[in-house]
């Protein structure tokens, strides 16, 4: 393998920058080319493909976003889509693509995949909802910017005896809400994994006003409900002073933090040396701190699974 290239793909996380970093360096340092895709898989079709050099990812590893830019195309789910893609790749003498990004991603590397061109995908979104992997890139880093929040916010509740909603981003997974939750003491986690009656949720924070307690902070999933319908049902049933925060898009930006940096450069690096070692339609993962990788095919067969022993915990803490 002679060329290789790279692109980032859907929501950004941070630690893409850190991921693209090392597939760059890595490749070099075995002596292959390296070619960046900018733009998605849209930047793939239109062959905004340039190749890339030990400085052109230099000063990036702690850099939020992607350099490489993101873009979500509904044309690369045709098959014409597709075969642009290849068409661009083959054009470019590209033999082999490291895909970063979510499960939409890693739908356009399995695509690519059944097309014969080997692809590796490496785990990129803040939602840490791709099977075969315990953590995904940009999950450490949201999980920090929520727990700030968390704390600023908890600070005003006390100081305003009400009741806060706070909304947080994992589509359809809650592991946001549900580390962040028990990360911050936060007495109600609402995640679209396991179903809450908004009465019970008032009746423990009506019990939690009798024994003396002034504010309570509830964490939902953007997959349950807005955090607005929480906080209406929640006013209706207890009649607290409630308030409403959405953390909206915030929790994709920011620094990434040293676990983000450390795991986007091993996962970068792993798609690499899979790719040298002749290895396409796979995917890489870190399962008790080792690497792993996986027929990417098979994966986005398999559901994405929340440990439900912290939530369990979670509620057991929060009495």
């Amino acid at each position: 393998m002679k060329r290789i290239g790279v692109l980032t793909s859907g929501g950004d996380a941070p630690g893409m920058n850190a991921a693209v970093r090392a597939v760059v360096r890595k490749a070099i340092y075995h002596n292959v080319e390296v070619y960046g895709v900018f733009g998605g898989y849209s930047g793939l079709m239109n062959g905004n493909i340039k190749k890339l050099e030990l400085g052109s990812v230099g000063d990036i590893i702690h850099r939020g976003g992607t350099f490489l830019y993101s873009a979500r195309s509904e044309e690369f789910k045709t098959k014409e889509g597709q075969q642009k893609g290849i068409e661009q790749l083959k054009k470019h003498g590209i033999d082999g693509l490291v895909v970063i990004g979510g499960d939409g991603s890693y739908m356009g590397a399995k695509a690519l995949t059944e097309h014969g061109f080997p692809c590796v995908g490496v785990p990129g979104t803040i939602d840490n909802d791709i099977p075969g992997t315990e953590f995904t890139i940009g999950f450490d880093t949201a999980l920090n910017t929520v727990i700030d929040a968390i704390d600023k916010i908890r600070d005003t509740a006390s100081s305003h005896e009400r009741t806060f909603v706070i909304e947080v981003m994992g589509r359809n997974a809650g592991d946001i809400a549900l580390w962040a939750g028990l990360a911050g003491g936060a007495e109600t986690i609402l995640i679209p994994e396991e179903k809450q009656d908004i009465k019970e949720i008032a009746e423990r924070l009506k019990k939690g006003q009798e024994r003396g307690k002034k504010h309570s902070i509830i964490i939902v999933a953007e997959g349950v409900m807005s955090g607005y319908e929480v906080g209406k049902q929640i006013k209706e049933a207890t009649d607290f002073d409630t308030r409403v925060t959405v953390l909206g898009h915030v929790q994709r930006g920011g620094s990434p933090t040293v676990n983000d940096r450390v795991l986007a450069s091993r996962l970068g690096a792993r798609a690499v040396e899979l790719l040298l070692e002749g290895k396409g339609g796979r995917a890489v993962g870190i399962e008790k701190n080792s690497l792993v990788d996986y027929d990417i095919i098979e994966a986005l067969a398999k559901p994405h699974t929340l440990d439900l022993d912290l939530y369990k915990l979670s509620k057991e803490l929060s009495i």
